[in-house]
């Protein structure tokens, strides 16, 4: 092999070895610049100076274009006012609080309410009222605000309606 062909190579691997080393810098100091998220969370607890944190409940701001009014109650009545809306009924297999659903049992699903919540739900025209426990999270229709059982919907009378207007209070 002549003397100008192994100069050639020589460049070519030089070059080649330029191009990695350029790409192995480039991405160090890409992987220097990122923070990971510790650091991210250590950065915004050390501007805190030891203030309290205050945690949101979870919403489902989505599904509601408005939010769930909660009336201030004096503290000698038991009940709670919720809020009032469109009340349908469902049927599931499964509900989110991992029970199986159970078209004969008096329940409801609701977005915010904690699970076991006893919920008093009166359909506005008529004034009947049934109390169903809240096992599921829903309902995923704008607008509605508590999907009720089969059974609660026929204690409501509101079968051959599918929804109805109604009224939400916490009983406990």
């Amino acid at each position: 092999m002549s003397h100008f062909a192994r100069t050639e190579n020589a460049r070519i691997s030089l070059a080649t070895l330029c191009r990695v080393l350029l790409a192995i810098i480039g991405a160090a100091s890409l992987a220097a610049c990122a923070q990971s998220p510790v650091g991210r969370q250590k950065a915004d607890l050390a501007g805190t100076s030891r203030q309290a944190t205050v945690e949101r409940p979870h919403r489902v701001a989505a599904l509601h274009p408005r939010p769930i009014s909660r009336a201030r109650i004096p503290d000698g009545e038991a009940k709670q006012s919720v809020s009032h809306g469109v009340a349908s009924f469902y049927s599931d297999t499964e509900t989110a609080s991992g029970e199986r659903f159970d078209r004969n049992e008096l329940t409801a699903a609701h977005p915010s309410l904690p699970f076991g919540t006893k919920l008093r739900v009166t359909e506005v025209s008529s004034g009947r009222f049934v109390t169903v426990r809240i096992n599921d999270r829903g309902p995923y229709v704008r607008g509605r605000v508590v999907d009720i059982s089969p059974s609660a919907a026929e204690a409501l009378g509101m079968v051959d309606k599918g929804v109805t207007n109604v009224r939400l209070d916490v009983v406990r």
